[in-house]
């Protein structure tokens, strides 16, 4: 059973198409990044997903269950973490989780679930209200969490946080995934996607572009990784003619060397050597994920895919 499952998934307003034909498996207990600019419909696919709003065809569903007719079933096994999220300011952080313990009926410890998000006990005690926006996603993730969920949807969880913050997001989101539950997570922190993610989706203009690992993403792409050999003197040498390079360039007295196959390193580190060049360091740099994401929504790849849509 997949934790998520789309087919056709649309949704329209008005003249606008949100989101348009989308086709997607979750399975269970991965972590799934789902990318893409702001507009291009992550937030009205999870919207869909919840049933807050209703989609203009197609369905879907969440842990087996349909989305639209068997919604209270869906809230009972899952934890949301909404983009935004209204806290009752007068009540405590404290209050607020066993709020979400009661509404759940189970037995967990409200303590337990705060010090889990890293908030402290006098954080707790404290009202809502005076809460910065960081505490606050704490808080929310917190409340999402009880229950044990199955799945775990966080739209942008790392929203306010700081760089520990982010740091302690990305360990809570692979604890959980460690436990079992399925988490499916938009975001605009691509070194956190790509940190802690089995695959990611990359969505543009409400379409789905593709789905892969980073790995199979780097492939496709065919952007490869970067070898960067610090020489004594540049030689004159044509690495391109190397079998699995596609690019070099030379900056003082660095050779930078893009390439597809990781045989070809000692290739051009032996072809660099012939050429009367000592090699004092090398450095090896893969695509990131923002290189990736760039390439599949402005790059050549967004290019190829909106014209296939509008043929």
């Amino acid at each position: 059973m997949a934790a998520i499952q789309t087919t056709g998934l649309t949704k329209r307003f008005g003249d606008v198409v949100a989101v348009r034909d989308l086709n997607l498996q979750v399975n269970e207990g991965e972590v799934f990044g789902f990318l893409g600019p702001n507009g291009c419909g992550k937030s009205t696919t999870i919207n869909m997903l919840m049933d807050y709003i209703r989609p203009t065809d197609g369905t879907a569903t969440v842990l087996g269950y349909d989305a639209q007719n068997e919604t209270q079933a869906i809230h009972e096994r899952i934890g949301i973490l909404p983009d935004a999220t209204d806290l009752y300011g007068r009540l405590s952080g404290r209050k607020h989780i066993q709020f979400a313990i009661d509404s759940k009926g189970t037995n967990e410890d409200a303590d337990e679930i705060l010090e889990r998000v890293g908030l402290s006990a006098d954080d707790a005690s404290r009202s809502a209200g005076g809460y910065s926006k960081g505490m606050r996603q704490r808080l929310v993730l917190g409340m999402a969490l009880v229950g044990d969920p199955d799945l775990l949807i966080l739209d942008e969880p790392s929203s306010g946080l700081d760089p520990h913050g982010v740091r302690e997001m990305r360990q809570i989101i692979q604890r959980e995934a460690d436990r079992g539950t399925a988490v499916f997570f938009s975001s605009h922190i691509l070194s956190q996607v790509e940190a802690v993610c089995d695959r990611v989706a990359i969505m543009n203009k409400g379409q789905l572009v593709t789905v892969d690992t980073i790995d199979g993403l780097r492939d496709a792409v065919g952007t490869g990784a970067t070898m960067v050999l610090t020489v004594d003197t540049v030689p004159n040498v044509e690495l391109t003619s190397v079998e699995g390079v596609s690019d070099m360039s030379i900056d003082g007295n660095e050779i930078h060397v893009t390439y597809s196959d990781a045989s070809s390193k000692a290739k051009v580190i032996n072809a660099v050597e012939q050429a009367g060049a000592t090699v004092a360091d090398i450095r090896t740099k893969e695509s990131s994920l923002e290189d990736l994401f760039e390439a599949y929504t402005t790059g050549s790849q967004g290019q190829r895919i909106e014209s296939e849509a509008q043929a």
